[in-house]
Order: C-alpha cells, then sequence, then structure tokens
C-alpha cells in the first residue's frame, strides 16, 4: 500500500500514474472543501487524528511508502507525516510545486504570516485589496476598518471577515482575461496572496505586473531539511519505483 497525502493538482496526477501501473495505493484528502476535486484510485477523506492516529492508520493498512503531496500551507499534515513515517521507520517523500518569483515589473512585499501581512496592510495603506489567502486565518485581517476588501475563497470562511469587504467564491484554475478584469472591475490597488506555486491560480500576479500593483506575499513554511523533495508526479514516481518494496 502506498498512502499519498493528496488534495492538490500534483497529488491527483500521482494517482493517475499509480493507477496506470495498477500500484495499490489510497489518495487521502483533508476534507477541508465541500467539494473537493477527486482523484483516480481509491481515496479517503478525512483527518487521521494526529501523528499517533495516522501511525496506527499505517501499520493498520501495512503502508510502505507515503507521499506527502498536500498544499505547501497545509503544515498539521506534513508535520505528523514526518513524525508517523519516523516512528513507522517509512520512506516519506515530499511532492511540492516550486514556488512563485518575482519578475521585472513586480513590487512584491514578502512576509512569514497572515499577522505580518495584516500589519503590513496597515502601514502601507491600500484602499482596495484583493485578499486571495484561503479561507483559513482571515480573522488576521479583520480588525483592519480603512481597506475595502475583494475575499476570494473556495468554501464560506467560518471566520470573521473585515468589516468593509466582499466574499466572492471561485475556484481557479483563473485565466489572465478574468484577473484581469476583476482588477479592473473592483479598482483593486493592492494584492495580497500566499506563495502557494504553479499556474492554477498565478494569472492574477501578471495581471498585478500589468498594473504596477503591491502584492503581499507570505512565504511557505520550513520543511525539514533532510525530507526527499521532488517537484512534479513523474519524479515522483520514480522515487517510489526506486524503493525495494515497490518495485519488486
Amino acid at each position: 500500500m502506498i498512502l499519498v497525502l493528496g488534495g492538490t493538482f500534483e497529488a491527483r496526477q500521482l494517482a493517475a500514474l499509480l493507477v496506470a501501473r495498477n500500484e495499490r495505493f489510497v489518495s487521502s484528502l483533508a476534507g477541508s472543501v465541500s467539494h473537493p476535486r477527486l482523484p483516480p484510485g481509491p481515496v479517503r477523506i478525512g483527518g487521521f487524528g494526529g501523528p499517533d492516529g495516522l501511525l496506527a492508520w499505517l501499520q493498520c493498512h501495512r503502508v510502505r511508502a507515503v507521499v506527502d503531496a498536500t498544499h505547501p500551507f497545509a503544515e498539521r499534515i506534513s508535520s505528523s507525516a514526518v513524525i508517523a513515517c519516523e516512528q513507522a521507520r517509512l520512506p516519506l517523500l515530499r511532492l511540492e510545486r516550486e514556488g512563485w518569483r518575482e519578475r521585472p515589473g513586480d513590487v512584491w512585499h514578502w512576509v512569514k504570516t497572515l499577522p505580518e501581512a495584516a500589519q503590513l496592510v496597515d502601514e502601507l495603506k491600500p484602499q482596495r485589496v484583493f485578499l486571495t489567502t484561503g479561507r483559513q486565518g482571515l480573522e488576521a485581517f479583520a480588525h483592519l476598518c480603512a481597506p475595502w476588501f475583494l475575499v476570494r475563497c473556495v468554501d464560506a470562511p467560518s471566520r470573521p471577515l473585515p468589516a468593509s469587504s466582499e466574499l466572492l467564491l471561485d475556484r481557479g484554475p483563473y485565466t489572465l482575461a478574468s484577473e484581469r478584469a476583476l482588477l479592473e472591475r473592483h479598482q483593486i490597488d493592492m494584492l495580497i496572496t500566499k506563495d502557494s506555486g504553479g499556474s492554477h491560480t498565478s494569472a492574477k500576479l501578471q495581471a498585478a505586473r500589468e498594473r504596477r500593483l503591491p502584492v503581499i506575499v507570505v512565504r511557505r513554511p520550513d520543511r525539514p531539511a533532510l525530507l526527499p523533495r521532488v517537484t512534479d508526479a513523474p519524479q515522483a514516481l520514480a522515487w517510489l519505483t526506486r524503493l525495494p518494496s515497490i518495485a519488486e
């Protein structure tokens, strides 16, 4: 059994490759969105109950390897995977797309956390902000009264929004034309995002670049330095096939 901790485009790609090879595996989704895009093959939805719960699941299902292909900001499950795999003495691979990089014309401000992003908003004093950091952590901006926020999420958040805001429920991928139109229609003068990487949501960066808008970018959390890491599904499959228990 191979366990793929998924929920990302790369995880779905890997699942398709494993199905094509007729490998025995299961993709696990956290269930954080109401209608997730399901990968091919067997799927389980829901948490494990921390490192101990994940360890018990790995042992019960005789898992031979784990691929952590969760979102770059899914810290909790990634931390649980490291601890559980160490205790179970199982190989663990991190499958994570490359982060975004600044290009000529960008006006980026890097921060480590959402509260730091909110503090920078207070300092830079924009009037109309496009907030695309997801529904988790929006309370960091709830106390800001001066700017108006356009908050885009896949599902409605359960935490308070900024007092002056509009909620836009939408799911990528987004086109450059649609992002240009959105910035124009709402007269956006600042973008806030996390460094999710990939192409599904990168059009907003190009649209902001064209308008010379300041962009606050939240850095990714640190990962264990010694953890094997690849950036796409074919590389993950190659890593799996090099493991004796998988290749035999």
